[in-house]
């Protein structure tokens, strides 16, 4: 039960949805609700430490900003030389306040992965299966 699998397949699983452990799905009961343990094979969505949901408010933060610049230079790179300035401005704002609440189940369990890569689960963080 112990085999760690693989960083980027952890990843590629996060991105769905999906336990990065098992792949398991329906780790969550709504969009922001997530259930405390995998229902497949009982990985602790949050492993425990102090203060580490601030990781994956950094990885939801962080992920918003990269796709908004790609998003900002594509934008100014097929409009140039006269970019449409009020449209990127207004549109730019409403991106960064919509952003972090759609990447918020990604963000969430794609920071479970990149732990799970460094630190591999332990016995402990998996739910007692009674």
């Amino acid at each position: 039960m112990l085999n760690r699998p693989n960083p980027l397949l952890m990843s590629f699983r996060a991105l769905r949805k999906r336990c990065p452990y098992c792949g398991g799905h329906g780790l969550y009961e709504g969009w922001f609700k997530a259930r405390a343990n995998c229902p497949s094979c009982g990985l602790r969505l949050e492993r425990g430490e102090e203060g580490y949901v601030v990781g994956s408010y950094m990885f939801n933060l962080v992920g918003a900003e990269l796709v908004f610049m790609s998003l900002f230079v594509l934008a100014l790179l097929l409009t140039w030389p006269n970019p449409p300035w009020t449209v990127l401005w207004w549109a730019g704002g409403a991106f960064m306040i919509t952003a972090p609440l759609l990447f918020y189940p990604f963000a969430k369990l794609l920071f479970l992965a990149f732990d799970l890569s460094f630190r591999p689960a332990r016995p402990e963080d998996f739910a007692s299966r009674a």
